[in-house]
């Protein structure tokens, strides 16, 4: 068996920001436990901020290594999969027992679930978009649920019935065949990154505004929209193939009559003889 040299494999810039994911996604974990739950929901943003750029520092400076990617997916599970689900457990779910731990450990189970597919597949997917809902923005929408909370009802330790929803259609959407948009077709490079400049200036200074509920309401917008887009694209498969069948159909009739035309019964084709 070839021996990899672990010099070769592992690039020290990605692999810190990378640790800063982690180290935020247990951060989170240990203020949840102490019932902090505001700033366990912070942590698990900032993680994800980690999460985005660890990626596309290893891209720009040309050191993507195997070692990367799998130390990736490690951070992931736990920052995106355990600490929002410790989480959303010990703030709401521990309410509703058995369900609510059983809840937070399907949403556990469905982000490592995930992830080994994501890994199993990640030559063969489309840069534009994602085979199910990514577990970054799902552990973002459970860590604004928190915050939305927090600055509309201000009471955090509460009986969430929403979060009975919430938490397992996440699940579920992970898992799923549902695309996703990734955004990863935006290049800075481009002429037009002036504009995405700009609408990322402009939307940070719109969750500035309000981030327990801006934040809540864009990942919520971008859960539904995978769903959305399926029903619709569903739906045009079907116009399409009932235009098929209808365009198909009115072919058959009017070869049908072109067949009549052009066949002679019999008895006329012996009065056209005698004549």
């Amino acid at each position: 068996m070839k021996q990899i040299k672990l010099s070769r494999g592992i690039y020290i810039l990605p692999s810190l920001f990378t640790t800063g994911s982690m180290f935020c996604g247990f951060f989170s974990i240990v203020r949840s436990i102490n019932g902090d739950y505001l700033i366990a929901a912070w942590a698990i943003f900032v993680a994800s901020f980690f999460d985005l750029i660890d990626g596309r520092v290893a891209r720009m400076t040309r050191t993507q290594s195997e070692f990367g990617k799998e130390y990736d997916s490690l951070v992931d599970l736990a920052s995106f999969g355990l600490a929002p689900a410790i989480l959303v457990y010990t703030w709401t779910l521990s309410h509703y027992r058995p369900l609510g731990w059983f809840f937070s450990f399907l949403y556990f189970a469905c982000v490592a679930l995930r992830l080994a597919r994501f890994n199993v597949q990640v030559e063969n997917i489309e840069k534009r978009s994602f085979q199910g809902l990514p577990c970054p923005p799902a552990a973002c929408l459970l860590a604004s649920l928190v915050m939305f909370y927090h600055g509309f009802v201000g009471n955090l330790v509460v009986n969430s019935d929403i979060a009975l929803v919430i938490v397992p259609a996440i699940a579920v959407l992970m898992v799923s065949n549902i695309r996703y948009r990734s955004f990863k077709e935006y290049d800075m490079q481009k002429s037009n990154s002036l504009y995405i400049l700009l609408g990322a200036c402009a939307l940070v200074g719109i969750v500035a505004i309000k981030p327990e509920m801006v934040l809540f309401v864009l990942f919520s917008v971008y859960v539904v929209s995978g769903p959305l887009g399926a029903l619709l694209t569903m739906k045009k498969v079907r116009q399409a193939r009932h235009h098929t069948s209808k365009v198909k159909s009115t072919t058959r009739k009017l070869a049908m009559v072109d067949h009549q035309k052009n066949t002679v019964s019999p008895l006329k084709k012996s009065e056209s003889e005698l004549l």
